[in-house]
């Protein structure tokens, strides 16, 4: 299994692959130790994971919003309105919505299961950054951890203020109004989501990737799906992959030049593109 050391000395040349919440089926949920395990056995170099708040201040890993689906109850109340001690006493379901005996994790926990391991992107950080950036900062962590969020100025200030020296990267949806005003700001831009519902989208442009690779910023294609109805990446997805060919969607976006592919099937994507060859990144 490779070490965060090895994936970032390997950043240049390999595409990196990002496992989105872990890899969570059968029994074990996603956005749990156990997924983030898969996902890492899967060939995973990159894990992402869902920050939240419990009224008393403690952050977990969870996704606000996904309480029905993942904790198994109609009409419940959100996550951030639990204390920590009622969010330990919960416990997750699994794909059939029977309950786990996997419950969810405090975020320092997760952290220190991580270390060394992989690149950590710290989604939905972007309400809770003076906790979460003191609490990496803690494990001394800050070169692992990924910020990407909505290129907000409310959200770029406050990167600016607390966490300039960490890795971020802006989610630049179709069009990108957002570089200038980042390379203005003491922010690490080190590279970019890119949203394009179709190919005649500004970000999914030839000249515009090259532009974006000269500057040395790394690109991260999304293929995953959310709703089938809302393409991230302009059809080139994980659905794609499986229902038609790997090289219709994850290939796709390989022979664009993402340096980074987030997908829900990592094990597959590693597979496919060392088969193919095309993990090694396109000079």
């Amino acid at each position: 299994m490779k070490n965060f050391k090895e994936i970032s000395a390997a950043k240049d040349e390999k595409i990196l692959i990002v496992a989105h919440r872990g890899v969570g089926t059968g029994n074990i949920p996603c956005n749990s130790i156990p997924a983030f395990e898969a996902a890492l056995l899967s060939g995973a170099d990159v894990i992402e994971c869902d920050i939240v708040k419990s009224t008393d201040g403690k952050l977990f890993v969870f996704h606000i919003g996904t309480e029905d689906s993942r904790l198994g109850y109609i009409n419940r109340k959100k996550l951030t309105e639990y204390s920590s001690d009622e969010i330990k006493a919960l416990r997750l379901v699994n794909q059939d919505h029977a309950t786990t005996q996997f419950g969810i994790s405090p975020l320092e926990e997760v952290l220190e299961y991580l270390k060394g391991r992989c690149y950590i992107n710290l989604d939905r950080a972007w309400d809770y950054f003076p906790e979460t950036v003191a609490l990496v900062r803690e494990h001394k962590m800050e070169e692992q951890i990924i910020i990407k969020s909505a290129p907000k100025i409310e959200i770029l200030k406050a990167v600016e203020e607390v966490a300039p020296d960490f890795i971020y990267m802006p989610i630049i949806n179709n069009e990108d109004k957002c570089s200038e005003i980042i390379e203005s700001m003491n922010i690490n831009y080190w590279g970019a989501e890119l949203l394009f519902k179709d190919l005649d989208a500004p970000t999914a442009q030839p000249e515009y990737l090259d532009m974006m690779h000269k500057k040395g910023r790394m690109l991260w294609g999304n293929s995953i799906i959310y709703n089938y109805k809302a393409q991230l990446a302009a059809g080139y997805s994980d659905d794609t992959s499986l229902t038609v060919s790997p090289e219709a969607g994850w290939g796709k976006l390989a022979d664009m030049g993402f340096d980074i592919i987030q997908t829900d099937w990592p094990a597959l994507v590693y597979n496919y593109l060392n088969e193919s060859g095309k993990i090694y990144k396109k000079k």
